[in-house]
């Protein structure tokens, strides 16, 4: 018997890491479709939304290429939605990156500046960048986050962080200069990680092929 072959489609809107992002979905085995096509993303089985730069420009750009009310339908849609670094910050309600910025709005709470200051006062280097630890909470019983260690390390390149309006919705965090960040979202179909998993070696490939697994709510 043929096991059918995952596809992943990522949206390709000029703000994300595709090389990266191809090369760990099809290490695992799955067909990925690059695009910025509103009627490719709307029938993707599973759903990859990438970001790096600014939180405003990510929004932009995606209002430039009409596909925000497009992302929006598919998180209603209930088939699997991932994502990743600015793009999992512009799940949120709002961001204060250069400005006050709306985002999509699909889970509640908005992003913010890290902390200049460790909790001793002392000066924080910002952008938080390297590998770090997830403090795996809630979040050990999720799909995406199956087979990890409570010791498992990712990789992180960000200046700001989620803060959720439900704490519900934050699967696991990480901990820089003695303050929590958000690492990990979930609510219903809609995932986002402030880490980058392709980047985060096997750590990084487990979730991207548990990803690859899904299939629609």
């Amino acid at each position: 018997m043929t096991v059918p072959i995952p596809t992943v489609t990522v949206v390709d809107y000029g703000r994300g890491n595709l090389f990266s992002i191809r090369r760990a979905f099809e290490e695992v085995g799955a067909k990925v479709v690059l695009t910025d096509n509103p009627q490719t993303i709307a029938e993707a089985p599973r759903l990859v939304l990438p970001g790096v730069g600014a939180f405003g420009d990510a929004m932009a750009e995606l209002g430039r290429r009409e596909l925000l009310p497009v992302l929006k339908a598919y998180a209603a849609s209930g088939k699997p939605l991932l994502g990743i670094c600015v793009g999992m910050q512009i799940l949120f309600d709002a961001g204060e990156e250069f400005g006050e910025h709306d985002g999509l709005g699909l889970l509640p709470g908005r992003v913010s500046p890290i902390p200049d200051r460790d909790e001793a006062g002392r000066r924080l280097k910002v952008p938080h960048i390297g590998w770090n630890r997830l403090s795996i909470g809630s979040g050990a019983a999720d799909p995406l986050l199956a087979g990890l260690g409570h010791d498992s390390q990712c990789y992180f390149v960000h200046s700001f962080a989620a803060r959720p309006g439900d704490l519900s919705n934050c699967l696991a965090e990480t901990e820089y200069g003695g303050h929590r960040l958000t690492a990990a979202v979930r609510r219903d179909n809609v995932w986002g990680f402030q880490f980058h998993p392709e980047k985060s070696g096997p750590t990084g490939l487990s979730i991207v092929s548990n990803f690859s697994a899904l299939e629609a709510a």
